[in-house]
């Protein structure tokens, strides 16, 4: 990556990072260590908030923070633009709002209106295949299922948070892209396009787009950091 992209990059996550961990520390440790470069602390940091938001519904102090991303500069690329919408969004919802419409989105009665897992996505079904092959990699890289987990590792929430803990731990680039490239690339981007023209989505159509647009953005840096 060019000065210049790393620049860029490292203006646009900025915001993301300081408004994620104050919402994910507990889940999502930040350390200060010469393998974490400030750049890495906001992809870690992008990931983190999309974890937050996709895991339960956001809590007011989460969206109070959210709702400073409106005033990061806009400029003409998808990403900025992503950011300072989820900025807006947050500043016109309320946790209650959001919380009906998260029930009707990924909860519902038997089912929400999308399957935020990887199976589904890839196969149709749920705890297929493609869980089986994330569990052994999970594996090896050492992450092990807590005892009060009753959902699938597949679910878009826990992927975020495995990215922005290898992020976090100076995990090399590589091995992040192999994770990328095998577990989250396939589908996701197809998930948050859903879920940015979902029928029962408002806050969370911001939330979509801002998905697209950062998914894209690390599609291209890891390719071309690796």
């Amino acid at each position: 990556m060019t000065t210049q992209t790393q620049e860029t990059a490292a203006d646009k996550m900025n915001s993301i990072q300081a408004t994620s961990s104050a919402e994910t520390a507990a889940q999502l440790p930040f350390p200060e260590n010469e393998a974490t470069t400030e750049e890495q602390q906001y992809r870690a940091g992008a990931y983190g908030l999309l974890a937050a938001l996709l895991r339960s519904p956001p809590e007011q102090a989460l969206l109070d923070h959210v709702a400073e991303l409106a005033a990061i500069e806009q400029t003409s690329d998808e990403l900025s633009l992503a950011i300072s919408m989820l900025g807006l969004a947050a500043k016109d919802s309320s946790p209650e709002t959001i919380d009906a419409e998260f029930h009707a989105l990924f909860i519902g009665l038997g089912r929400g209106e999308l399957v935020p897992f990887g199976s589904w996505y890839l196969t149709g079904f749920l705890m297929e295949k493609p869980l089986a092959v994330l569990r052994d990699d999970l594996a090896m890289l050492g992450f092990e299922r807590l005892s009060d987990t009753h959902e699938p590792e597949d679910h878009v929430a826990a992927l975020s948070e495995v990215m922005a803990m290898l992020i976090s731990d100076g995990q090399d680039l590589s091995r992040q892209a192999d994770f990328f490239d095998a577990h989250i690339a396939p589908w996701v981007e197809r998930f948050f396009t859903d879920l940015s023209t979902a029928k029962t989505a408002v806050f969370y159509r911001a939330v979509g787009r801002f998905g697209i647009a950062f998914v894209e953005f690390e599609r291209n840096y890891l390719s071309m950091n690796v």
